[in-house]
């Protein structure tokens, strides 16, 4: 594989919530509404989305994330859901073993921003990795699963004045899509600036 940008390519970003219950219909999934609205408003880069609503079973887990990149051809996946202590909650070892390179900055700045809210923020587990195959590579993600806090670890905190307190996971997403392979992502910095090095930035 090679680091040159997919050319031409749509953006194809996987959504996933892990749940039980709303997976078996008890109640109405928010994870998805709240992944698929966040990026609407952050991203200028036109993309699809491919939603996955699944169980809290690892085996089930690994399949999908596997079937968004090799046969989805998504660049990126967003996971919500399943990644506390609780018996059931195994997206992280999921995640792990489908990856081929571990991104553990992007767990470790989840916590760190969701520290700023509860305390039991030290108890998430979340990860990334990169799953590369055949040529083609994604990022796969875990976020946390309630809209309040998937927001907050997407874009960051910021004051009233709208200045950035902390930093936001996703102001690195799109320059790692880049470093992977991808296709080249735009944002709304009024939502959430995308960070490159000068020698990245691409001119309009």
């Amino acid at each position: 594989m090679t680091n040159e940008p997919e050319l031409e390519v749509e953006l194809m970003i996987g959504l996933v919530s892990i749940s039980d219950r709303a997976s078996e219909g008890v109640y109405q999934d928010q994870g998805i509404p709240a992944l698929e609205g966040w990026l609407r408003t952050a991203l200028t880069t036109p993309f699809r989305v491919e939603t996955r609503l699944i169980p809290d079973e690892r085996a089930r887990i690994e399949a999908t994330l596997t079937e968004l990149v090799d046969q989805a051809r998504c660049h990126l996946v967003l996971t919500t859901g399943g990644t506390g202590p609780a018996r059931r909650d195994v997206t992280p070892e999921a995640t792990l073993a489908i990856g081929t390179k571990e991104m553990p900055g992007f767990g470790e700045q989840m916590r760190a921003i969701s520290l700023h809210f509860v305390p039991t923020a030290v108890l998430s587990r979340q990860t990334a990795v990169i799953r590369e195959i055949d040529g083609h590579a994604a990022l796969v993600m875990n976020l946390p699963g309630q809209p309040k806090a998937i927001k907050e670890t997407l874009e960051g905190l910021k004051d009233a004045d709208g200045k950035q307190l902390v930093g936001g996971i996703f102001a690195a997403v799109p320059y790692c899509v880049d470093l992977i392979g991808g296709p080249y992502m735009e944002t709304d910095p009024a939502v959430c600036k995308a960070f490159r090095p000068k020698s990245a930035i691409r001119s309009k």
